[in-house]
């Protein structure tokens, strides 16, 4: 099975659904002539006209806008935001169109419609250019949230969001771009709502998404040395979300920690362990642990940088507060 790099699965993903459905068509800034801010729609401008991926001016209200109005009218568009964190400039598109749509118009009009944006942090691009607002989206009913970890998982899940009748916010992360692993070459779909056991272990259950899934993989090699066994699960999907799975995986291993680049308060991992406590509080043999980025806009200053977002070793802190 080739390798392929992070944003190269993306790209093939692109390629691939360009190709095999006429509706769709791809729309933001750079997207066309410089082939993306990550080289991540490189060469699709030259292979499928500028009508199909279309360079846009830097108006991300716009982008969407436009790309919801093309999805109600019958298209399927991909509009990319060239980061996370410009997609507040676009919310009101998002939070009060995009996701409402269907429901407001009592399932008259779909919304078939991808919106891809990287984000995260470890990149000093200081507190502006530093979001991982997941949750702010997961948060709001009506819109899907993706957010893949590996180049197996991003191109199997891209092409199933392109395919899907819902509005799907696709987030990757900017430091997995360059990230390598296993891509078939025989075209394959991934559904949303499937997490995924990416390490199996008896003695804790780390649940992590985005660059944390990696994070978590190293804690976890770290552990090993300590005797600790512990079962890493990626959700894939924050909308929706397979809490089968994450529930199945903790009642075995009776401890959990949850590790999210995002903000610690009223994050996503506040939901993951209110959810545990509700369901397995019986079972629970130690309080549910959260590893999150300090409460702070990201500085831009690397050390700094580095004290603010979590990391490999205080995931490994979290686990052994709980199973020593």
């Amino acid at each position: 099975m080739p390798e392929l790099r992070y944003f190269e699965a993306v790209n093939q993903a692109l390629q691939e659904e360009l190709a095999r459905d006429e509706r769709v068509f791809i729309l933001g800034e750079d997207v066309g002539l410089a082939g993306g801010t990550f080289r991540v729609t490189d060469g699709l401008m030259a292979e499928f006209g500028s009508r199909r991926v279309r360079d846009t001016p830097i108006a991300e209200a716009a982008i969407v806008g436009i790309a919801i109005g093309a999805a109600m009218s019958g298209m399927r568009p991909i509009a990319e935001l060239m980061t996370m964190n410009f997609g507040i400039v676009a919310m009101d598109q998002i939070v009060n169109h995009a996701s409402k749509m269907h429901y407001m118009f009592g399932g008259q009009v779909t919304l078939p419609l991808v919106i891809r944006a990287p984000g995260g942090g470890w990149t000093q691009k200081a507190a502006q250019h530093s979001h991982c607002i997941e949750s702010w989206f997961v948060n709001t009913p009506g819109i899907r949230v993706v957010i893949p970890s590996t180049p197996y998982d991003v191109k199997g899940l891209l092409k199933t969001c392109i395919r899907s009748e819902d509005p799907i916010l696709f987030i990757e992360h900017e430091m997995l771009y360059s990230t390598r692993g296993e891509v078939p070459e025989e075209e394959y779909l991934l559904p949303l709502g499937v997490a995924e056991v990416k390490r199996p272990g008896r003695d804790v259950t780390i649940v992590a998404w985005s660059k944390m899934l990696h994070e978590a993989l190293k804690a976890a090699e770290l552990l090993a040395n300590e005797g600790i066994e512990a079962e890493v699960v990626d959700p894939r999907t924050l909308d929706p979300l397979d809490m089968d799975t994450i529930l199945g995986s903790v009642l075995r291993t009776r401890r959990a920690v949850i590790a999210e680049e995002g903000w610690r308060n009223v994050g996503m991992g506040a939901e993951l362990a209110a959810r545990l406590q509700e369901h397995l509080f019986y079972d629970l043999e130690a309080p549910v642990q959260r590893v999150a980025a300090a409460d702070v806009p990201t500085p831009y200053a690397r050390n700094l940088e580095r004290l603010a977002l979590p990391n490999a070793q205080r995931i490994v802190e979290a686990v052994l507060k709980i199973t020593l």
